[in-house]
């Protein structure tokens, strides 16, 4: 399976990065790289639990 996680900068400048493919799994983080490891993270747990 692939996903594209997308990002975005907040306008206080955290980042914000989402997998639209499952619902609920974003994640904050003070870069846009920190955001996107823990919306991964997120993910895999998400999908141990189908």
């Amino acid at each position: 399976m692939n996903f594209k996680i997308e990002y975005d900068q907040e306008a206080d400048g955290r980042w914000l990065a989402e997998l639209p493919q499952i619902p609920g799994v974003m994640a904050y983080g003070n870069s846009k790289e920190e955001a996107m490891a823990k919306t991964e993270a997120l993910a895999l747990r998400a999908l141990a639990r189908v």
